[in-house]
This record gives structure tokens, sequence and C-alpha cells, in this order.
């Protein structure tokens, strides 16, 4: 057999495969790594002896599945529907998949022109609740919209709430956004989002473990997570209620070693007590783009310094700050007594009303110094004693 046809038959048994073998399955991703994706093919179809881990019931229902399959039919379908099929040691394949081990995907479909290779490399997931709040679903946005103007890619799984306004906020701000389905890249689903997804697939990209025209399930949905964790290098939650699949892309992230990020809500918001969870274990607060890079960025990539406003009298040297604050603020006072709250000379005093008084804060009344309105507005503006 020739290099190419041996290739093109390693194609056919994978892609044949992932007709039979469920997402996410370590027992057939064993048989993979031990028996190569020829023979396990051979042995479903041809009835050779059962491979290890599985009942005969369980076996001869894969079988059943294996002997229905067309994987020439799949790649044609594929191709009609501008669809690619991405193979473990492709060019194409991100190496961060493997991390899963037996878990790994046997392929992926691909919908959507860019390289998913590349884009993968600089990616962070936005996951979160499908029923979401306003608040949630502005947070994700924003979120996406940022990270999108920094040039990182925004993964997502496509659901409605989180993910929709994930996607959103990213092609919105003219970004990079993938989709990540629980069914075949060439049925949109959710059906209300199939004008944003075909949406994602003329900008971004469409991937999926499943071959054209398959349905999703509630296990699908779950299995699916793991592909968005392993695919970026960080996953930020943005609400999510305490049996939210969403925390499985979390726990997954943390197992595979990314980083998990969360998003806080109202404290009273059961939207956000799965989040909040995260929090109180593993995951690092964040709230907006600049501190999801920060974690998952190169080195250098540093959130800016959080700080209140400055107020005109933080610009004052020290010196005249005590003398400022050491003024009373319904009366005048002599230089003799400031000079004692200041704890300094009064001459040192003297002079440094006379310098207060220029900038507007204090004003003389008779022997005595008075601070004036616009002084005593800053002190009530400022941070008080605790």
């Amino acid at each position: 057999m020739t290099g190419d046809a041996a290739s093109d038959d390693s194609l056919l048994s994978r892609v044949l495969l992932t007709r039979v073998v469920e997402p996410g399955d370590e027992v057939g991703g064993r048989w993979l790594r031990e028996h190569g994706v020829r023979e396990v093919a051979r042995r479903l179809c041809d009835g050779g002896r059962p491979l290890p881990g599985v009942s005969g019931r369980r076996w001869a229902g894969l079988r059943a599945r294996a002997l229905r399959a067309e994987p020439g039919r799949d790649l044609e379908a594929a191709r009609t529907a501008g669809v690619r099929f991405v193979a473990p040691g492709d060019a194409e394949w991100p190496v961060q998949l493997d991390d899963l081990g037996d878990a790994r995907p046997l392929g992926l479909w691909v919908r959507g022109r860019p390289g998913l290779r590349m884009w993968a490399l600089r990616s962070v997931a936005v996951v979160g609740a499908r029923a979401c709040t306003e608040y949630g679903a502005h947070m994700a946005a924003t979120l996406a919209a940022g990270l999108a103007e920094r040039g990182w890619v925004v993964v997502s799984g496509g659901a409605y709430g989180i993910d929709g306004a994930a996607h959103r906020g990213a092609l919105g701000a003219g970004g990079a956004t993938v989709a990540v389905l629980a069914c075949g890249v060439d049925r949109p689903y959710p059906r209300g989002h199939a004008e944003l997804i075909t949406r994602i697939a003329a900008q971004g990209l469409v991937v999926g473990e499943l071959p054209p025209g398959d349905h999703p399930t509630p296990s699908r949905f779950i299995l699916r997570n793991r592909v968005i964790a392993a695919l970026t290098r960080g996953t930020v939650v943005v609400e999510a209620a305490h049996r939210s699949g969403s925390l499985a892309t979390a726990r997954a992230a943390q197992r595979l070693g990314r980083f998990t990020m969360g998003v806080p809500g109202p404290a009273t918001s059961s939207r956000s007590a799965g989040v909040h969870e995260l929090l109180r274990a593993e995951g690092v607060l964040v709230t907006d783009a600049a501190d999801v890079v920060e974690l998952v960025g190169d080195m250098g990539e540093l959130a800016p310094a959080r700080r209140g406003p400055v107020l005109p009298r933080d610009l004052l040297e020290p010196g005249a700050r005590r003398v400022l604050a050491a003024l009373p603020a319904g009366r005048a006072a002599h230089p003799r007594e400031i000079a004692c709250d200041a704890q300094t000379t009064e001459d040192e005093v003297i002079a440094r009303l006379y310098e207060l008084r220029a900038l507007g804060y204090v004003e003389r009344h008779g022997d005595g110094w008075k601070l004036t309105r616009q002084a005593v507005m800053s002190v009530r503006a400022g941070p008080g004693p605790c």
C-alpha cells in the first residue's frame, strides 16, 4: 500500500470512528493508542476479536454503528458544506488538545477559513449561564470585546446567554471568535443562534467533534466542554449557578493546569453562586480583559494599577497636607494650635499656611486661620478614616 493510500485509509478509518465512538470515551481512546486507528476500525467492521474494556452487548452496539457508518459520504457532505476534518498529527491540529490523553478528540470538524492551530495559541474561553442576567450578558460582551481588541481569540460554546454574548462581543469589536459545538458543525444549534453561528463561520471558526448532521445530547454538551478548556490558555466563567454546565469547563481547565477565572456577581444572586464557589477555591477573580490578559498573557502584559481618582489635595507636599489636616473644620485656629496638632513648628505652619492660601485652601481671620469652602468640600470628597 502506498503512503498516500495508507493516509487515505487512516483518514477514512478515523472519520468512521467519529460515528462510532462517543466524544471523550477513554476506552476508545486507549484502543487507538494501543492498536492504531485502522486496526480498531477493521475489528469493528470485519467482526474481528472484540477489543478489551467493553461488554459483549456494548461491543455489539459499537459494531452496529460501525456497519452503518459511511465515512466517504461524511467527507463529501463536509466538503459541500465548506467543512474540513482535522486529525491529530495534521499541521492544523492544536497540540494542546493532546493534554486530554485518551479523552482527546478523534479529530475535529472545522468550518471557517482561519487556521485552528494558530488561533488556539492565543485564545481564552468565556463561558457561563444560558439563563443569564443583563449584568452577565454585559460583562461577557465587554470582556470578550476587550480581549478581541488585545488580539486574543474568544472561544465559547455557541449557546444562549453568556456564550452568545461573548461571541457577539468579540465579533462587534472586529475580533476573532471560535464556537465549539456539541453537534455537527453544519447543523447550527441552538436553532435560534443559526444566524450567529453562520456569522461566526464567516468571520471565525465553528468547531466540533461530531460528523456532519449529527445531533446534540445532554452528555455531549458536557463532554464538549473539555475541548473548550483544553483548546485555550484559560477559562473565564461569567454567571453560573451551582449546577451550571459551564463549571464543568472550569473544572476541566483546572485538571489540565489552565488558568481558571471568574467574574463576581451580586452576593444575593443564585446565578452567580457557582462562580463564587469557584473563586473561593482555585479560581482567580477578574473584572475586565486586562485582568485576564495579565494571567494568561506573556510576561509584561500587566493590568494597569487600580486606584481611585486623584484629588487636588493629593498633589500637595506632605508638610502642607499635614497642616491642612490639622485645621479644624468649623472655626479659625491660631498657628500655635495648628503646629501642635501637625507636630511641627509654628514657623513651619505659618509658611505652609501662606502656601495653602495661595492655592485657595485657607483664609486668614485676624490672628487665626480657617479652611475655605473649597478645602472643606475636598476633605468631604476624600476617603474616610476607615
